[in-house]
């Protein structure tokens, strides 16, 4: 008998109910399915092509690819061959992939639905095997199909062991380098039966994935809550249909980014501006049709799960979302504890609050206000980095998360910035710019904001534009920021104040370099872009500043 394991929750599933559907792929003309015997069975004849290929147990095994059946299928197959997953994000360019197979010592690694495969193929070092997936055009040395077809199934999968690796995950590269988390089974073990029984998560759950399967928080509440209570997973197809496959999958949990519940959120004004919004609202009967017909459009009438995560949520944005009847809670967590932190839970939450600690999770601060946690989701450590690995945690064993926060007196916890992205103006005195941040993207016409000030002496903003702010004339926009970023420094220390809203051009985005794959600003790609500005910005006439 296999000790428990997600390789083992998925083989109690396949035996209990293998012929209901497991995974469904969104297709012009409906949906194409696999059930559970399906999966299992292709799984098994990969992990047999695995070692036909000479790949042993406990060697790394890379997925290079967006979310499809294929991924799962893949991750399945290098459990059961007893290898270890390297999951890379699938947007990112040849140069970062080529880093991280090396360092990985990755040795196969499985290449699936991807935009240009052929922009990625050259971080791929000639030393690894390559297997292509044919159905997205991947034409390989190996094709993940010919070894399902050629292959009979692996007659004895892989037994895992509370202490062994099953997973070395990436991180996304915020502050630059990317680091190497190494998991355990007994960390997934403890902590996805304690956040399903915490958030009062349903049996055999109907998902939706579309977030980066390679991101811890995608990997844990998408894939693996399905290996562990049974769900169906529903890929979308491309980005154009992703609203109707939603539609159509209507999922019972479903959460986002912060930018994504903004595009949503102008989606909505753009059809429903807030003056008409609001005079809507105040119907109570048509309030409660209103609210209905949103919730169904979006794909959210079945969802008892709404949440955001992945960066801090604008408090504004949140009571927004809430007046239109969609729940919106955060998470709060880091691939380094397994995303086993801090949650909104579904009847006890708090606005701008990203949650109290879930069960056995240990917390303090450190004199900074650092957060430190430990419980059995922290990481092993990061791979081949011993001085990295024990920067990152106390002498006592709590991980130092590198985020400032604190409690208010019911222990719900608030998160007020990145100890990195503190910074000193020339005044000498040190900002942190995460909160002025979450308050500029409360307007409707800001959509991404980084807070400087290295080397002048008041905070200067850098912003980029929505659609709608995009559209407005430059001299209504003007005089729409001017009041809007006095309010806010009204409510700002003298020394936090902002001195200039600097509007740039163009949007910052993954394929620029400045978002990470989970869409987080780059901050310190910004900083060298655009540190030799400052000085110049700074001394402009006006408040607010065009810049490129």
């Amino acid at each position: 008998m296999q000790a428990s394991s997600p390789l083992s929750r998925f083989l109690n599933w396949e035996k209990k109910i293998p012929d209901d559907v497991f995974l469904r792929l969104a297709v012009k003309k409906g949906w194409k399915t696999t059930t559970w015997a399906e999966a299992g069975n292709e799984a098994r004849r990969l992990a047999a092509g695995l070692h036909s290929l000479g790949v042993r147990p406990g060697e790394h095994v890379a997925i290079l690819s967006k979310n499809c059946p294929q991924w799962v299928i893949a991750d399945l197959a290098i459990m059961m061959a007893g290898c270890v997953s390297i999951p890379i994000y699938p947007t990112l360019s040849a140069a970062s992939i080529e880093p991280i197979l090396s360092h990985s010592d990755s040795r196969a690694i499985f290449i699936g639905k991807l935009d240009d495969y052929s922009l990625q193929a050259g971080g791929i070092p000639e030393s690894i095997l390559r297997i292509g997936v044919e159905a997205y055009g991947i034409g390989e040395t190996f094709s993940m199909e010919k070894l399902v077809c050629n292959n009979e199934p692996l007659g004895s999968v892989k037994d895992w062991g509370p202490d062994d690796i099953l997973t070395i995950i990436y991180t996304s590269g915020t502050t630059g380098k990317s680091k190497g988390v190494m998991h355990s089974v007994k960390a997934f073990e403890a902590v996805i039966p304690l956040v399903r029984e915490s958030l009062k998560m349903p049996d055999r759950p109907r998902l939706f994935s579309y977030l980066p399967m390679s991101h811890i928080a995608e990997r844990m509440a998408i894939e693996l809550l399905s290996l562990y209570a049974g769900g169906m997973i529903s890929f979308a197809e491309n980005i154009d249909r992703f609203p109707d496959n939603l539609r159509d999958t209507e999922p019972h949990l479903f959460f986002a980014v912060p930018r994504i519940w903004g595009k949503l959120q102008e989606g909505i004004l753009k059809k429903l501006p807030q003056k008409k919004l609001d005079l809507l609202l105040s119907l109570p009967l048509v309030s409660t049709l209103l609210k209905k017909a949103i919730r169904k459009k979006l794909g959210l009438a079945k969802a008892s799960h709404i949440y955001s995560s992945a960066a801090p949520l604008a408090p504004e944005l949140q009571q927004w979302w809430h007046r239109l009847g969609i729940p919106l809670r955060q998470a709060y967590g880091m691939t380094e504890d397994c995303v086993y932190s801090h949650f909104d839970l579904p009847d006890d939450f708090r606005v701008g609050k990203v949650g109290r600690p879930l069960p056995g999770l240990q917390t303090r601060f450190s004199d900074a206000g650092e957060l430190m946690e430990k419980s059995s989701g922290n990481m092993i450590g990061y791979y081949k980095e011993p001085g990295l690995t024990a920067e990152a945690f106390t002498e006592d064993g709590f991980l130092r998360t590198g985020d400032i926060g604190e409690y208010d007196k019911d222990g719900f916890l608030t998160i007020t910035g990145r100890v990195k992205d503190q910074f000193k103006t020339d005044k000498g005195k040190y900002i942190a710019p995460s909160p002025i941040e979450m308050q500029l993207l409360a307007h409707e016409k800001i959509e991404q904001a980084c807070v400087v000030g290295t080397g002048v002496p008041q905070p200067i903003a850098m912003v980029t534009l929505t659609e709608a702010g995009k559209k407005t004339g430059a001299g209504d926009l003007v005089n729409e920021l001017i009041p809007f970023v006095r309010s806010l420094n009204s409510k700002l220390e003298v020394f936090e104040k902002l001195e200039k809203l600097v509007i740039l051009e163009e949007s910052w985005t993954i394929e620029n370099g400045l978002l990470t794959p989970t869409l987080k600003v780059k901050r310190n790609e910004l900083e060298k872009m655009h540190l030799p500005k400052y000085p110049v910005w700074y001394q402009e006439k006006e408040m607010i500043v065009w810049g490129k």
